[in-house]
C-alpha cells in the first residue's frame, strides 16, 4: 500500500517513452526495451566500436548495446541516467547487456568490470558516476565483480564537447591512474562507459590498465554515437 501511495505522488514512468511502468518493469517499459535499437556488436569482432580502437590500443573486444541517435529514445535514456539521478536505469541496462555478453565468446571470460571514473570534484557535483551503475548491473548478471576503485581520475580534464579527436586524446592522455594494480594482474577486465563517440577517454583508460602484467581489456558501453 505504501509503494502504491508513493507511486501516486511520484509516478514510476519509463525513462524512454514516459508512460507508466507496470509493477514488474524497471526503468524502461517492455515495449521500449524490445524496440530500442540494439546493435548486436558483441557478435561481430569487426564491429564499428572495435574499429575505433584499431591501431590505437590493443584491446581484446569492444561493443555497445544500443545505437545512439540525436533526439532518439536512447539519448533520452542516457540523459535521464546521467543528469536526472535515475541510477536504476544503469543497473537495469547493465543486467540486460550482461545477460547477452555471458553467452558471447569474446566476453564470457571477463573477470571484473571497471567503469570509466569521474574526477572527484565532478562526481561530488553530480552526486554519482553513472557508469558505476552500468558496471554494477553488468557484474550482477555476469556473476563477476565490479571494481569501482582501482582505476581513478587523477586530474580534472576540460570538457570534451566540440574538441577534435586529437584534442580529446591529448586532453585525457595522462589523467588516469591505478591503485592496487597487482589485484588486476592476469585478469580479463571489462572497461565500461555510458556512450562511446571518439573513444579517446576509453583509450586512455585502456592504456593505463594495460600497464598491468598479463591483463586483458575489453570495452562495453551502453550506446555508440555513430553510424552503423
Amino acid at each position: 500500500m505504501i509503494s502504491d501511495f508513493i507511486a501516486l505522488i511520484f509516478p514510476n514512468v519509463c525513462a524512454s517513452c514516459g508512460k507508466s511502468l507496470f509493477k514488474n518493469e524497471r526503468s524502461i517499459c517492455t515495449y521500449c526495451s524490445y524496440y530500442l535499437p540494439k546493435t548486436n556488436f558483441h557478435f561481430d569482432s569487426n564491429n564499428p566500436v572495435a574499429k575505433i580502437f584499431w591501431g590505437r590500443v590493443p584491446i581484446h573486444s569492444a561493443a555497445a548495446f544500443y545505437g545512439f541517435n540525436k533526439g532518439g529514445k536512447v539519448q533520452q535514456i542516457i540523459h535521464q541516467l546521467k543528469y536526472k539521478g535515475h541510477k536504476q536505469i544503469g543497473i537495469t541496462i547493465g543486467k540486460w547487456y550482461g545477460h547477452e555478453l555471458m553467452y558471447c565468446d569474446d566476453f564470457n571470460t571477463v573477470d571484473t568490470v571497471i567503469p570509466v571514473p569521474l574526477h572527484p570534484k565532478k562526481q561530488k557535483k553530480r552526486g554519482y558516476n553513472q557508469s558505476d551503475y552500468f558496471a554494477e548491473g553488468l557484474a550482477e548478471s555476469m556473476n563477476i565483480t565490479a571494481d569501482l576503485t582501482s582505476l581513478y581520475r587523477a586530474y580534472e580534464s576540460d570538457s570534451q564537447t566540440k574538441k577534435s579527436r586529437f584534442s580529446r586524446w591529448q586532453n585525457v592522455e595522462t589523467i588516469f591512474k591505478l591503485r592496487n594494480a597487482e589485484n588486476l594482474s592476469g585478469k580479463h577486465v571489462l572497461l565500461v562507459d555510458d556512450v562511446v563517440t571518439t573513444g579517446a577517454t576509453l583509450e586512455a583508460c585502456a592504456h593505463t590498465l594495460l600497464k598491468v602484467p598479463d591483463v586483458k581489456v575489453s570495452i562495453a558501453t551502453i550506446a555508440y554515437a555513430g553510424n552503423y
